[in-house]
């Protein structure tokens, strides 16, 4: 209970402080809000920029202290403002949620397990012909810039082959709907972004897992496994892979609460409607009352993955609730 109440409250004050920082960026930058949306018009009529002054928050002759009370009761309401468009920002990021969830998380989850997988194996049979080839061929691709992978794939597969369309999440005039043809066609567009993304990542989580599992092997605990008698598998995943994963659960919840922001270059490649490409869209249109949603709903995702990871690492290894 003390190791829960430590990280829920060093939560609680990350999560304070990221709050706070997202309240006074805005208001310590020249100008406002509805004055940078409205900035790329000319003739600005008063009545419309005084509308969305009052839309936006700013200029309302409130107090620093009043007007960030305000803002702490808006965000416990889940009110985060509305876009220049006039829609609410969680309406537009719930909307675009569900696509970056379903390509980008995804895509993180298989790179992960691809990359703790051969990095297990390579590590326990360190020497051979798998740990000379797998683990340098996918370090040597994870260094490729991803856009580059991306348009690869793309001039190869959808270009050259036909085999794959060139972006979006599903076929132009197609109606969402719960059916298998729906699926198969969301599918199919996700397939070369997903690819994209894991042939990238998953040789990043190799060489750390690689690493990672040649010290715990040498460790007493496991030379005591073999000397019971207990076989190669049971060792390698019970003893070893177990204690060896430990470290990356906290580097592998920071990145999925990254990729909830979304990749915003694969996104923005493949014209995909997820949260990076929003947030392009939101930068260059200016949106600012959108980007700042944007910024805070990255953020408590991230904690709140590193929280669970935490947690997680708490139960795997009891050792670390004494720390």
């Amino acid at each position: 209970m003390r190791y829960l109440a430590r990280r829920g409250g060093l939560f609680l004050v990350t999560l304070w402080a990221a709050l706070t920082v997202n309240f006074i960026i805005p208001r310590v930058m020249p100008g406002n809000e509805a004055a940078a949306v409205l900035g790329s018009f000319r003739g600005v009529n008063p009545a419309a920029l005084h509308a969305l002054e009052i839309q936006f928050g700013v200029n309302t002759h409130r107090g620093l202290v009043a007007s960030y009370f305000v803002y702490l009761h808006n965000l416990a309401t889940g009110q985060f403002g509305v876009t220049a468009q006039g829609v609410p920002v969680m309406t537009e990021i719930s909307s675009k949620l569900p696509w970056t969830l379903g390509l980008v998380g995804v895509t993180t989850v298989i790179a992960f397990a691809i990359g703790t997988i051969v990095g297990v194996a390579s590590a326990w049979w360190r020497g051979g012909r798998l740990d000379g080839i797998l683990p340098p061929t996918l370090f040597i691709v994870s260094s490729v810039p991803v856009f580059f992978v991306g348009l690869l794939l793309i001039y190869v597969f959808a270009v050259k082959l036909g085999w794959f369309p060139l972006g979006s999440n599903y076929s132009l005039g197609a109606t969402p709907t719960p059916t298998p043809s729906f699926a198969w066609d969301v599918l199919d567009h996700a397939f070369l972004p997903a690819l994209s993304l894991v042939i990238v990542t998953a040789g990043l989580w190799v060489y750390s897992m690689r690493n990672n599992m040649i010290t715990t092997i040498a460790e007493d605990y496991v030379k005591t496994a073999r000397a019971k008698g207990l076989t190669d598998r049971r060792i390698m995943f019970d003893y070893a892979a177990r204690n060896a994963i430990l470290p990356n659960l906290t580097g592998f919840a920071m990145q999925l609460g990254y990729v909830i922001g979304g990749a915003i270059v694969i996104e923005y490649l493949f014209s995909y409607p997820g949260l990076g490409y929003l947030f392009y869209t939101a930068s260059t249109d200016h949106d600012l009352p959108l980007m700042q949603g944007l910024f805070l709903f990255y953020t408590i995702a991230v904690l709140v993955c590193v929280l669970i990871a935490d947690l997680i690492t708490a139960v795997l290894d009891p050792r670390t609730r004494e720390a």
